[in-house]
């Protein structure tokens, strides 16, 4: 590179200018990035598609971008399943209680584990640590659950899942690495330990528990298989349970043919478009609710895996 190229791309940084490099490298990133988002909001476009599409229809392919003939009978059956909206409300409930409950615990012992002068403090982590290795296995919580009257209840869902190890040790991590003269000054204003959690680490630590919320958020939504082990009777079905059940019926297409109750237009649905139904229904609410925490995700998750 000569001196008087050397010359234009320092005049083009003093005034705020991009040179053809520059332009050429910024470009080539925006592409490359507009591709990478096309590819993976394909698959859940596609599937919004299919479900807004009538389902013999979608049954003979080249549907891409638009539905073909469009329909909205796919949310109607989907909508119209026994006890549908009340597993909606035990799948709400399960995510408010479960988070809440586990943010809470979590942090009441991630900042135990965070004083210094807790003489348990060691010991403590080995078990939380310990406790994200070890498996138990399937029977003995069964049996435990049995034993504690846990099973055919809500309970069930958000008690054993009040306190998580990861959830801990990020806690404890990100209150770590806060200055401790910021709580012991308000030890000497005469603030409880309650208090000080509630009214000092709870507020500082926002970013790390909105990254949790998230998470266990997101868990609690999707979870299917302990509802389908601990609630043998069906009388706590959440969400996720009732729309599997309806997806593994081995003769969903005969079903639809053969019932005579439903109106006409339901014999045109497929299993294709039922299942690209509830695809959306069951990603729509927790992928509307993700864009809240996002800023906080990658932040909180950062500050509490480093100490400072």
């Amino acid at each position: 590179m000569n001196q008087t190229n050397v010359k234009g791309i320092k005049s083009g940084m003093v005034h705020g200018r991009k040179s053809a490099v520059e332009w050429i490298f910024d470009s080539l990133n925006l592409i490359l990035i507009l591709l990478a988002f096309a590819v993976f909001l394909y698959p859940f476009w596609n599937q919004l598609v299919l479900s807004f599409n009538v389902g013999t229809d979608a049954a003979k392919g080249g549907i891409y971008f638009w539905p073909r003939k469009f329909s909205l009978d796919n949310y109607t059956y989907v909508l119209g399943v026994t006890h549908f909206f009340r597993s909606v409300l035990y799948s709400i409930l399960r995510v408010v209680v479960g988070t809440f409950g586990n943010l809470f615990c979590c942090g009441l012992l991630g900042y135990v584990l965070a004083q210094k002068s807790f003489s348990g403090s060691r010991f403590m982590r080995t078990v939380t640590v310990l406790s994200m290795y070890i498996p138990i296995g399937l029977i003995p919580i069964y049996v435990l659950y049995s034993n504690l009257k846990l099973l055919d209840s809500f309970t069930v869902y958000w008690l054993p899942g009040l306190i998580t190890g990861w959830n801990v040790l990020m806690i404890t991590s990100f209150v770590e690495s806060q200055p401790v003269a910021l709580f012991e000054s308000a030890r000497l204003d005469g603030a409880s330990e309650l208090t000080v959690f509630t009214r000092i680490v709870f507020p500082i630590c926002k970013p790390v528990f909105a990254a949790l919320a998230i998470i266990t958020a997101v868990n609690h939504w999707n979870s299917w298989f302990d509802v389908l082990v601990y609630n043998p009777s069906g009388n706590f079905d959440t969400l996720q349970m009732v729309l599997q059940r309806l997806l593994i019926k081995a003769d969903i297409a005969k079903d639809l043919m053969n019932q005579n109750n439903n109106p006409e237009s339901y014999k045109l649905l497929t299993p294709i478009t039922i299942r690209a139904a509830t695809t959306m229904i069951v990603t729509i609410p927790i992928a509307a609710v993700y864009p809240f925490f996002q800023r906080y995700f990658v932040g909180g998750l950062s500050l509490g895996a480093v100490k400072g």
